[in-house]
């Protein structure tokens, strides 16, 4: 199926990890809808100019011509390197944008019945600027549209959902 950063610039990795989810593995009962409980995340090795963070939950299996968005988080400072699962308050001046429910938090995965396997990226993004310039009431797609100019690397943990 398609990976949904194919047909952006290629960039160097770097290493996300997480306490509460597998690469590879199927998504716990946390982060599925009705927890709605954000990921752990630590991440080591950006590249060097790194100025700024985003952190961005994407299902391109949803099905709805243009995927669905499940967390997007903007601005997160260079000096930062992990979130708690659940993380309420984020490192200032990082913000939450609204995913595709239109909420301003973290949704989790809920994928409809008999649909099949849906794959979650993960996603750490390294950017050469502190501030993207999103207002914090775009989408996730703009947030993405913007940053595709400034990554600088990637980190992505995929993992999976199955609702029978």
């Amino acid at each position: 199926m398609n990976n949904p950063f194919a047909r952006l610039p290629e960039v160097p990795a770097f290493t996300v990890t997480s306490t509460s989810v597998k690469d590879g593995g199927p998504l716990p009962d946390a982060q599925r809808s009705g927890q709605d409980r954000s990921p752990q995340l630590s991440w080591n090795g950006a590249p060097e100019g790194t100025k700024s963070y985003a952190v961005t939950v994407y299902d391109p299996d949803a099905p709805t011509g243009s995927g669905f968005w499940h967390w997007a988080v903007a601005n997160i400072p260079a000096t930062v390197t992990s979130l708690p699962e659940g993380v309420d308050t984020l490192p200032a001046p990082a913000y939450t944008i609204p995913n595709d429910a239109r909420l301003a938090q973290f949704v989790g995965a809920a994928p409809p019945a008999g649909h099949g396997e849906h794959r979650y990226f993960i996603t750490v993004h390294a950017l050469d600027v502190e501030d993207i310039g999103v207002p914090a009431d775009a989408t996730p797609a703009i947030l993405g549209f913007t940053m595709a100019g400034h990554i600088l690397g990637r980190a992505t943990i995929v993992a999976t959902a199955i609702n029978e």
